[in-house]
């Protein structure tokens, strides 16, 4: 019998000059090229995947504080998975191994259950499809409410987008987002939400501009999207090719990470992309009784499904 890689099976995609490796662990983009061209930062299939690096988020992304909710009139209290700051960190299902439910050249769908456990004890059914087609990779994210109680839900991806050769600083980036939530500097708890415009410098790309040397760790909302509600945002480099990454309105939020490291140059990773992570909830959701703003959680019934997708392409 065949080893299975530590990031789990993998599951190759191609159409025309897009090529996409989904693995199993996590439901991961471990890779996406086009034309050869890496538009997220890969990792290798027998690696343990870094981070939570092109995982599926469910059955919340983001943080929770403490890792301490309240739900229906009950106190939970799932585990800290990010002891550093002390929360519990992109949710219960990244690195739990989806299995195989229909594939195809292009497309492969993987499903996973969530069992009920101490602290979220709801069963949740997630099912997830990654499709390479001419316009890049869509990935869309179903879960179902398998359980007799209504469960809180929200979701997200986690890749790390690309824009050519270079670092993050090199590059261009747009974003219409018109607020962003500011957030205690050593845990990053959710302070309020302010216009990006209280510092236009660090938090307002609505129009395209350079990244330089700003920092961001931040979630954003108030999305201008066309006609259709869909929101584009752009990562380019100095001659105007990259990546693009488009969403609906079921992501009213979405988290920006620039990869800043703690060991700074000396780690591969430092601001070697950035994390583009459309949600459907905003961090701390589980806790939206403490916030004086839609954080968007959603409720799924008995039997009820609630489905989120985005699209990552190249430019140029």
């Amino acid at each position: 019998m065949a080893r299975i890689p530590l990031s789990g099976t993998q599951h190759a995609l191609r159409a025309g000059d897009y090529e996409a490796v989904i693995a199993g662990v996590g439901s991961s983009l471990r890779s996406l090229t086009y034309q050869g061209r890496d538009l997220v930062i890969p990792f290798d299939a027998d690696e343990v995947r870094p981070g939570h690096r092109g995982a599926t988020l469910a059955p919340w992304p983001n943080r929770v504080v403490d890792g301490q909710y309240t739900f229906d009139g009950v106190e939970q209290q799932v585990p800290l998975t990010e002891p550093a700051r002390h929360h519990a960190l992109h949710g219960l299902a990244s690195w739990i191994e989806f299995v195989p439910v229909d594939k195809e050249a292009s497309h492969v769908t993987l499903e996973a259950v969530i069992e009920a456990q101490k602290g979220y004890p709801w069963r949740l059914i997630v099912r997830t499809t990654y499709a390479l087609t001419s316009l890049g990779l869509t990935q869309s994210v179903t879960a179902v409410n398998d359980s007799a109680e209504p469960a809180p839900w929200g979701t997200s991806a986690h890749p790390y987008l690309v824009a050519g050769a270079g670092h993050v600083d090199d590059w261009t980036f747009e974003l219409p987002a018109a607020q962003v939530l500011q957030v205690t500097p050593d845990r990053l708890i959710p302070t309020e939400l302010t216009g990006v415009d209280v510092d236009a410098a660090r938090f307002d790309f609505r129009t395209a501009r350079a990244v330089g040397a700003v920092e961001l760790d931040h979630a954003f909302t108030g999305l201008s999207g066309d006609e259709d509600g869909v929101v584009t945002a752009r990562l380019t480099d100095a001659a105007g090719s990259g990546v693009e990454m488009v969403w609906d309105a079921a992501c009213p939020w979405v988290q920006v990470y620039t990869s800043d490291q703690p060991g700074g140059t000396a780690d591969p990773a430092h601001r070697a992309g950035v994390a583009l992570e459309p949600m459907t909830c905003a961090p701390d959701a589980f806790n939206a009784a403490r916030y004086p703003y839609d954080t968007g959680l959603i409720t799924l019934q008995p039997g009820e499904s609630a489905t989120a997708h985005w699209r990552i392409g190249a430019i140029g």
